[in-house]
């Protein structure tokens, strides 16, 4: 799945990655080998090496390879490659609109929107869900039944910190433990991704847009989404936790009638396209406003 930026300029992503995710999901012997890369206890391993001392090593080639510009993060002395990946920016870096109104990207990343049927299913180009079978929780579900659903798909040369959306009231996190696919289309295009890996989730209870579903997706190699809140008060902008390394997903659900996103990202959407936004950057507002 290609991306466009918000000028409609088309961004590629790198080649030679997505040659091999096709080849790990389209190819018998590749899927082979999958059933063992997104056993949980691999990611888990994955994770205890990039912890290491030794892996900070991997982070100037990194920043090479994937064309990071560094001046946006805070000047560090990285003790190891997952302390390089959850980077923070610098203050002022990835702000958001002071409108309350508007509605603005908890992250950075590729962001797809879909429409919630009535019945409560929606449709990631060519895999069908439902929200009962993403979240596990019928009554909760049915909350978004005609809503909209925004995906943020997340590349390893995003920034891997998120945030809340809008004021409010955030409900405790519930975890459903599942394994580690890729979040790459090479995945999501033959499997039902979004329901079979682990995920977290929560509600926040918001100012402006009504109860926001909030969920992170575990990917390839991400075994761990970090929470930083249970229940709490929490603002807009403030951060909600990050990603350890690899690829992952953030999303968002709305109730019905609760907002309008931008015509040019859904419009992407509809011709196949993600749009690339950053953390903060206004994606649409309060339906009415």
């Amino acid at each position: 799945m290609q991306s466009k930026d918000r000028n409609g300029n088309i961004v590629s992503e790198e080649e030679g990655q997505d040659r091999l995710l096709e080849t790990l999901y389209g190819t018998v012997a590749g899927r082979g080998l999958v059933k063992l890369l997104v056993n949980p206890a691999v990611s888990k391993a994955g994770g205890n090496l990039l912890d290491r001392g030794v892996s900070k090593l991997l982070v100037s080639p990194f920043i090479e390879k994937n064309h990071i510009a560094m001046e946006q993060y805070e000047d560090e002395e990285y003790e190891s490659f997952n302390h390089f990946f959850t980077r923070k920016v610098r203050e002022g870096e990835r702000s958001f609109s002071g409108e309350p109104e508007v509605l603005c990207a908890p992250c950075d990343g590729r962001l797809s929107v879909y429409p919630v049927t009535a019945d409560g299913v929606f449709r990631v180009k060519g895999t069908e869900y439902t929200m009962h079978s993403l979240l596990r929780n019928r009554a909760l579900a049915e909350k978004y039944d005609g809503g909209t659903l925004c995906i943020f798909r997340l590349c390893v040369d995003d920034y891997h910190r998120f945030c809340y959306a809008d004021d409010g009231i955030k409900t405790k996190n519930y975890r459903i433990e599942g394994v580690f696919h890729t979040v790459n289309p090479a995945a999501g295009d033959r499997l039902p991704v979004y329901q079979e890996n682990t995920r977290e989730f929560s509600v926040l209870k918001s100012r402006n847009f009504g109860c926001i579903l909030m969920m992170e997706v575990g990917a390839m190699l991400v075994g761990r989404i970090v929470n930083h809140h249970e229940k709490a008060q929490v603002r807009r902008g403030m951060e909600k936790g990050l990603f350890e390394y690899g690829g992952s997903t953030v999303i968002l659900a709305f109730q019905k009638g609760m907002v309008t996103l931008d015509s040019d990202i859904q419009d992407n959407t509809e011709n196949g396209f993600e749009t690339l936004v950053k953390m903060g950057e206004a994606i649409g507002r309060k339906t009415g406003v």
